[in-house]
């Protein structure tokens, strides 16, 4: 090893913005040394066994725990060694502090901005040559540490696009670089270096790197430590270590041990567990073995069968058997993640885990209720990132980032349990800021997907890269789905697969069929499969047989004055609901504008009441505000939902929002035509508690009316006799599969379909892989449809296969997860083709010209201050009314007409909004032109575009 070259100068400032300014600035030395004792209890406590083991192993250190633990401090400790740099003088104030040493060869630093991050990536090798790491080629442990101390900001850069040696100084600041990077590496017992570094492992590594900095980098903490510096560096070290557990726990991130209890009182269900869920508990212990390098599981069987509790009794052996902290639950939508959240949240009490960090993740999520206002105002974390440009929006948005993650919306991926929509965890393969930090927080827990059939292409392919790289890690994976093709399934538990280290040549050669219902068990290390036993299996299929009568109707949108206009078609059905005998009935439309028109006549003709007043028929859809929607879903969900009470009549018109992972039951189910898959999902909602209830008694004991003998769902086909798609239907769904769906209904019509063994069947006739085009007539309307339907597949899947990050053994250099120009935030790239949409604020301009958020006037607009702060409770009580909408509605309008008020340009949130001004004439709100149509927004209805 070299002699050190200088004597440590504390001069050297790490943090100075926001600390009390009556003191010298917290000494560059005292955070190094935080970072790496927080570094080293993460390890400790916040790391799951199979990230430890992963780390050791991407190290050459197997087995070697301790050797490791010290590697992640030491790349922690020396993160910000960048700051020895021109970064010194970004602060004026600060820079005065410096010795006459260093001060005096500052005039000869260059002025350029660069990022401290970037200064050390340019410095690590000739700071780790002092500490005695080799650098024999580009894949050493020397550049891999390079890497992560250059992407400890979230974003990797290509070592070759380093700061020129003017920034980095003279000989004076080398020789400073070199003592603050001996001091933390005295701090660490020295350690030395590892035979290997693995690019994914060093993706882990950074994730532990950015969260141990936000952690020690918190204002109150850095005031507390600035005002009583220890006389030593080695008690320094030693508080920072007994602080580190207060800090981790405060941020909520501590795990927390549950009471396991038995299935009953976990989840709060009279009974036993079904055959299927007892055949999880009782067989996949075996078939999961000893466990080392994770395994997939992908449990299938009919809506209603329970998916959500076997797949948490999943996850409580596997967890154990794998040592993962907790779990991940992922489902499609907003909606539905509201739903879940409920639910494990209950689960988690019910086993003592009062404590444990449960969070909900989307992007909304901090409007949930589940948040109370005192959440969502974190503590400043003192980041260093952007002190180098100059004060304004960038700033501002760089002090954000580490907030939300660590007490706003970002923090349940962090958590130990984290209930949310799948686009978070997909945004771990994505080319934006901090993926890294999400493949950490990922892959500490088991990773649960529910409605694995409810993704596009695009998204199926993200989604099977993400269980690459979980793969790679050894993350125990579950896969819930009631309709998910084989062909799906299999390419998703082959990309795991391959991820965990086995050759996709192999892989070809082999398929993984799932027993339906039941589940399939395949083991990352060896690739060996395990399902549940045919008894088992043979149980749970009578257990929940079922016979659901489908009857398809013709119908004509518009068709006004004909017996098969939709209109009057839903009208006749729904007449034992309206007239005799009451009972529960859920439409289901495919568009919002369906929704709202069928609702309205409904309405007319058998309630007059508004939902509002809790009349008989009601409207469900996602072009409410938030607020508004979220009561409403709990409203129909208490009204259809197991455990009552129910109402005498109700009937739900609903769009999308209630096929998935919503508990409803209604006593039949009428639905426009969709593909087959989505028609099964719809139809799960009908006499979903049969089963229940006829063991356990209907809620009010009140069985079903005597209309309803048998489960129906009638499908809505505008197609059926050589009909065409309806206008407004646009692109919903692709005509390819509607049209296979309708041949493959008339087929079944008057037959019904068995549940649950004809469901595989017929969602492998219309979702599988086959070929559908009609070389005979090539010109025809279906050869068309297809080809459509074909390539567009083709492209959803080509665009996210570049869009995404290479598989975790592909990766060579960690720039290779950012290697797309610019500095991709989340909000600049999409985990939905499709799917850009804005947040629509609906206000109101009273006769007087006041600005307000209610059409009475009471509750005026409010404004930011000339920084564009606001209190977050007021930030939130104006994003609970916004409605995301599509971006393209807004394509011809008016620039400056939709634009937020002034003084919210600055908001990183409110500045992106836009503003629907409508004027209030006698208490009314008058519709506004935009483009070539109207919106309004109707108290009872939602958003109306017209």
């Amino acid at each position: 090893m070299l002699p050190r070259q200088s004597v440590l100068d504390e001069s050297v400032w790490g943090k100075s913005r926001g600390l009390d300014p009556a003191l010298p600035p917290y000494p560059l030395v005292r955070h190094l040394l935080d970072a790496a004792a927080m570094a080293l209890h993460l390890w400790d406590v916040y790391l799951a066994d199979n990230q430890r083991a992963r780390i050791a192993d991407g190290m050459g250190l197997g087995g070697e725990l301790g050797r490791a633990r010290a590697l992640v401090g030491l790349c922690a400790g020396l993160h910000d060694i960048g700051k020895l740099s021109g970064f010194q003088l970004c602060s004026r104030r600060a820079a005065q502090f410096l010795s006459s040493e260093l001060a005096a060869g500052s005039e000869r630093m260059s002025t350029d901005r660069a990022g401290h991050d970037v200064a050390g990536m340019t410095a690590a090798a000739e700071v780790l040559k002092v500490l005695g790491f080799g650098h024999d080629d580009e894949m050493s442990a020397t550049a891999r540490v390079a890497e992560i101390i250059g992407g400890h900001h979230g974003r990797f850069h290509r070592l070759e696009n380093g700061v020129g040696p003017a920034f980095l100084g003279g000989a004076a600041w080398a020789g400073q670089r070199a003592a603050h990077a001996e001091a933390v590496h005295d701090a660490l017992g020295a350690p030395t270096t590892p035979g290997s570094f693995e690019a994914p492992v060093a993706v882990l590594v950074t994730g532990v790197v950015i969260l141990a900095d936000w952690l020690v980098s918190q204002e109150g903490y850095l005031r507390q430590r600035q005002r009583k510096l220890e006389p030593s560096l080695t008690a320094h070290f030693r508080h920072s270590q007994a602080d580190a557990a207060t800090l981790l726990r405060d941020a909520g991130l501590t795990p927390v041990e549950l009471e396991r209890k038995d299935f009953a009182e976990a989840y709060g269900i009279a009974g036993e567990p079904n055959p299927l869920q007892q055949s999880v508990m009782d067989e996949l212990p075996a078939a999961a073995g000893a466990g080392r390098r994770g395994g997939i599981t992908l449990v299938t069987t009919a809506p209603g069968d329970g998916k959500s509790e076997t797949a948490l009794e999943a996850e409580r052996i596997l967890s154990k058997i794998f040592g993962t902290h907790g779990y991940a639950f992922l489902l499609p939508t907003m909606a539905t993640s509201d739903q879940m959240h409920d639910r494990v949240a209950r689960t988690l009490r019910n086993q003592s885990g009062e404590d444990a960090g449960l969070t909900l993740v989307h992007s909304m999520a901090w409007l949930s209720s589940a948040y109370a206002d005192d959440d969502l105002d974190g503590e400043t974390v003192v980041t260093c990132d952007g002190d180098e440009a100059p004060a304004g929006r960038r700033r501002r948005e760089a002090d954000m980032r580490p907030g939300r993650w660590l007490r706003g919306p970002k923090r349940p991926l962090l958590a130990q349990f984290a209930v949310g929509t799948i686009d978070q965890a997909l945004m771990a393969v994505l080319p934006v800021r901090h993926n890294a930090l999400r493949m950490l927080a990922l892959s500490n827990k088991t990773f649960i997907v529910d409605e694995a059939h409810a993704y596009d292409p695009y998204m199926q392919v993200l989604l099977g890269r993400l269980l690459n790289w979980l793969g790679f890690y050894g993350v125990p994976v579950v896969l819930l789905s009631a309709t998910l093709p084989g062909s799906v399934g299999d390419r998703l538990i082959k990309e795991y697969l391959q991820g965990a280290g086995h050759k996709s040549k192999a892989l070809k050669r082999q398929t993984f069929p799932a027993p339906y219902p039941g589940w399939l068990y395949v083991d990352g290390e060896t690739g060996r499969c395990a399902q549940i036993s045919q008894v088992r299996h043979m149980e749970q299929a009578r257990s929940r047989n079922m016979r659901l009568r489908v009857d398809v109707e013709r119908v004509v949108h518009g068709g006004q004055g004909v017996a098969a206009d939709r209109i009057v078609v839903i009208k006749r059905l729904l007449e034992p609901v309206a007239t005799g005998y009451g009972g529960t009935a859920l439409v289901v439309c495919n568009t919002v504008g369906d929704a709202q028109e069928t609702y309205l006549q409904l309405r007319e003709e058998i309630d007059r009441r508004s939902h509002e007043k809790e009349g008989d028929v009601q409207l469900l859809h996602a072009r409410f505000p938030g607020d508004v929607r979220e009561e409403r879903t709990a409203k129909v969900t208490a009204g259809l939902g197991r455990s009552g009470p129910r109402p005498v009549r109700r009937i739900v018109v609903a769009t999308q929002v209630v096929e998935q992972s919503l508990d409803l039951d209604a006593d039949i189910v009428i639905s426009d035509l969709a593909p087959l898959s989505l028609l099964l999902q719809r139809a799960g909602r009908c006499w979903r508690h049969e089963h229940h209830w006829q063991r356990h008694g209907y809620p009010d004991g009140r069985g079903r009316p005597g209309w309803a003998g048998e489960p129906r769902l009638v499908v809505l086909d505008p197609l059926a006799g050589g009909g065409r798609m309806p206008v407004q239907w646009g692109e919903v769904y692709s005509e390819h599969l509607l049209g296979k769906t309708s041949r493959k209904l008339a087929e079944i019509e008057g037959g019904g379909i068995a549940i649950p063994d004809d469901v595989q069947g017929l969602v492998e006739a219309v979702h599988g892989d086959s070929e559908d085009f009609d070389w005979n007539d090539p010109g025809s309307i279906g050869a068309k449809a297809w080809a459509e339907h074909k390539g567009k597949e083709t492209a959803e899947r080509s665009m996210a296969a570049l869009c995404a990050v290479r598989r975790a053994r592909q990766v060579a250099e960690l720039h290779d997860l950012h290697d797309l120009e610019g500095e991709e935030d989340e909000w600049e790239v999409s985990t939905r083709l499709g799917a850009d949409s804005v947040r629509l604020l609906c206000a109101y301009v009273q006769e007087e010209g006041q600005l307000t958020l209610d059409v009475a006037g009471v509750q005026l607009l409010p404004e930011a201050t000339k920084d564009g702060r606001m209190p977050a409770p007021t930030v939130r009580q104006v994003m609970r009314r916004t409605i995301p909408v599509r971006a393209d509605w807004f394509r011809d309008a008016e620039p400056d007409s939709l634009r937020p008020p002034f003084s919210w340009a600055e908001h990183p949130m409110l500045g992106d909004l836009r503003v629907l001004r409508q004027p209030v004439r006698q208490g009314k709100a008058q519709s506004v032109k935009v483009g070539d149509k109207t919106l309004r927004l109707d108290q009872d209805l939602g958003l109306v575009r017209e």
